[in-house]
C-alpha cells in the first residue's frame, strides 16, 4: 500500500493490505498522509516490506486489521514492526481493530492457546503498544507484555439503535448465549430496555459440540440402549458393592456413576412476544447460530429481528445464509472489510468507528490520558 509522507510531524502512519479503506478514513481524519511504504507478496508468496521514508526517532503507528488472508496479514504486520524497529524508530504502536486468533484464547482438549503465541510474536517483533477494539475476552490483554488499549464500539452501536431503529423503546435486548449476557445487560441498562437470553443448543450443531472438553464429562449413553437411566443407576449401584478390581481382588465401593453434560434444546428465557428483538454479540462469523436464534425468537412472537456485533467477519456462505433468513438487519462496524459480503446481503449495515481510532492515535502521540475514550462506558461492554 503506497502513500505519501508528512515530514513536518514526528508521527508516521503506515498500513498493510488488510483494510485500506479504514486506513484512508483514519488518515483523512487525522490530516496526516499515509507513510511511504510498499507491502507485497513475492512470486513465492513471501511477504516483503519496503519502507521508503525515514522513521528514525519517530512515533510509528501501523494500522492492520484482518481480512480473508489472516495469516498473511499477521506476517505483514510482524515484518512492518520489525522493519521500523531496526530503522531506529522511537516507538511502534500497532492499531488492530480486530485481533486475529482472539477466539483461540483458551485450552480445549490438546489444542494450543494460539492467541498467546500471536501476542508473543507481536511483542518480540518490537511493538511498544497495541490498540484494539472489543477484544473477544478482556483477559487477552494479559497475554501481552506491552500496554494494550481495549477500545469500545458500544457508544457508536447504541447511537445507531437510537437513531435508525424505529420504535426501539419497544425492543428487547437478546443475548445469543449465556456467555454474552454481560454485554446484553450493559446495552439494556443504557437503553432502558428489558433483556432475554437464548439458552441451549441445536442438536445438529456440531461446532458447539466440539467445544465440549471430554475430560470433564463422560460420554453420553448410547441412544439404542433399552435400559432407563434410573434402572441402570440402581443396577450399577448394587453391582458396585461386589466389584473387584485388579489382581489383588480388593473389594471396594466405586463412586456414583457420573452423568454426561447435555444442553437442552434451544429456547428463549424472557418475553419477546410483540417486541423488536435485538441480538447482541462481539463477533459474527458463521451465521447459522444467529439464524437459529432468530427463528426461535420469531416463533416466540418477535416481529422484527436485528443483529448487532462489533466485528463482522461473515466468513464463507454467511452473507447468503443471512440474506435468506428471517433477520431484518445485521449491524456491524468497519473493523474488518466486508464490502464483498454486502454485495451478497443487502441486510448488512456498517457503522464507522474510525473516529475513536483517530482519537486514540492522537492521544497516544500527544501523551494525553486515554480515560476520555472510556467515559460513560460500562465495564461489561
Amino acid at each position: 500500500m503506497a502513500g505519501g509522507s508528512d515530514e513536518s510531524s514526528g508521527m508516521v502512519l503506515l498500513t498493510g493490505n488488510s483494510h485500506p479503506a479504514l486506513s484512508e478514513l483514519v488518515s483523512n481524519r487525522l490530516g496526516i498522509r499515509l507513510g511511504d511504504a510498499i507491502v507485497y507478496n513475492k512470486s513465492n508468496r513471501e511477504t516483503n516490506v519496503d519502507v521508503r521514508q525515514s522513521v528514525r526517532g519517530k512515533h510509528v503507528f501501523i494500522i492492520q486489521s484482518s481480512s480473508r488472508d489472516v495469516n498473511n496479514n499477521i506476517m505483514e504486520l510482524l515484518i512492518m514492526i520489525y522493519a521500523c524497529k531496526t530503522s531506529s524508530c522511537k516507538s511502534v504502536t500497532v492499531v488492530m481493530p480486530y485481533l486475529p486468533y482472539s477466539k483461540q484464547c483458551r485450552m480445549l482438549r490438546r489444542s494450543a492457546i494460539t492467541m498467546k503465541l500471536v501476542a508473543d510474536m507481536i511483542c518480540r517483533a518490537g511493538a511498544s503498544r497495541l490498540v484494539s477494539l472489543d477484544l473477544y475476552k478482556k483477559e487477552i490483554q494479559g497475554f501481552f507484555s506491552i500496554p494494550v488499549d481495549n477500545l469500545r464500539a458500544s457508544p457508536f452501536l447504541l447511537e445507531y439503535i437510537r437513531e435508525n431503529i424505529p420504535d426501539y423503546k419497544n425492543a428487547v435486548i437478546v443475548a445469543k448465549s449465556p456467555g454474552v449476557m454481560h454485554k446484553a445487560s450493559s446495552y439494556a441498562n443504557r437503553l432502558r430496555l428489558s433483556i432475554a437470553v437464548i439458552h441451549g443448543e441445536e442438536q445438529k450443531d456440531v461446532e458447539e459440540t466440539l467445544k465440549t472438553d471430554g475430560r470433564q464429562s463422560p460420554p453420553p449413553e448410547p441412544k439404542n440402549s433399552t435400559t432407563t437411566p434410573a434402572a441402570s443407576a440402581s443396577t450399577t449401584s448394587a453391582d458396585r458393592k461386589t466389584s473387584t478390581v485388579g489382581p489383588s481382588e480388593t473389594t471396594y465401593e466405586l463412586y456414583p456413576m457420573p452423568v454426561a453434560k447435555e444442553k437442552p434444546p434451544l429456547t428463549v428465557v424472557g418475553d419477546v412476544g410483540g417486541r423488536i428483538a435485538i441480538i447482541v454479540d462481539d463477533i459474527i462469523d458463521e451465521a447459522q447460530s444467529f439464524v437459529s436464534a432468530a427463528e426461535i425468537l420469531k416463533k416466540k412472537g418477535a416481529y422484527k429481528i436485528y443483529v448487532i456485533a462489533t466485528h463482522g467477519l461473515l466468513s464463507g456462505d454467511a452473507p447468503g445464509v443471512l440474506e435468506d433468513s428471517c433477520i431484518d438487519q445485521v449491524i456491524v462496524t468497519n473493523t474488518v472489510p466486508h464490502d464483498l459480503q454486502k454485495m451478497r446481503c443487502h441486510k448488512i449495515k456498517t457503522v464507522d468507528i474510525s473516529v475513536v481510532i483517530c482519537e486514540a492515535i492522537r492521544r497516544i502521540y500527544n501523551k494525553e490520558s486515554m480515560g476520555f475514550l472510556f467515559k460513560d462506558i460500562a465495564l461489561d461492554d
